[in-house]
């Protein structure tokens, strides 16, 4: 199966060995956005989305959702996490909730995965807290920005967030 890693010789799906890989510091960037309406982005920038507070849950669900990411991602490993913080940006001008995550750990994979996992489940939960008032919004742009640590070395990608053609 040539260069796939989650392909045993007899072409099916494997769970990676990591044992012997060097332990380090690894670091994933992932970015996402929710494209709104007026009348939805309103409601989340004042707090008056009937569900709750939108970014606040969202915030918990990406975290939660990092943490859970190899029981969602078949071929992912579970790792013991040293940090998830997510972060949002009320963009009124497209208008939209951007959402970056950052997820931090010390050990033998990387947390691109978590980092993206941890994007898409606050994504999936603004949408979930705003459907009520606005049934055509879209989930876009999702992509890792940054990994830092591993034996595939650094990656710094944050021009895709910059451009609007990809």
């Amino acid at each position: 199966m040539g260069d796939f890693t989650h392909f045993n010789d007899e072409g099916r799906a494997k769970m990676v060995d990591v044992g012997s890989k060097q332990e380090t510091e690894r670091i994933a960037v992932a970015a996402g956005r929710v494209l709104v309406n007026r009348e939805t982005f309103d409601l989340i920038k004042s707090g008056g989305m009937k569900k709750g507070d939108v970014l606040g849950t969202a915030q918990i669900a990406g975290i939660m959702a990092a943490k859970k990411t190899s029981d969602i991602i078949p071929m992912c490993h579970p790792l013991m996490l040293s940090g998830i913080d997510i972060k949002f940006e009320l963009n009124s001008e497209i208008p939209a909730v951007e959402i970056q995550a950052q997820v931090k750990c010390r050990g033998v994979t990387g947390v691109e995965m978590e980092a993206l996992t941890a994007v898409s489940a606050a994504a999936l939960t603004v949408y979930d807290m705003c459907k009520a008032v606005q049934k055509d919004m879209v989930i876009e742009r999702i992509c890792l920005l940054s990994k830092r640590g591993g034996k595939s070395g650094d990656i710094h990608q944050e021009e895709l967030w910059n451009t609007e053609q990809r």
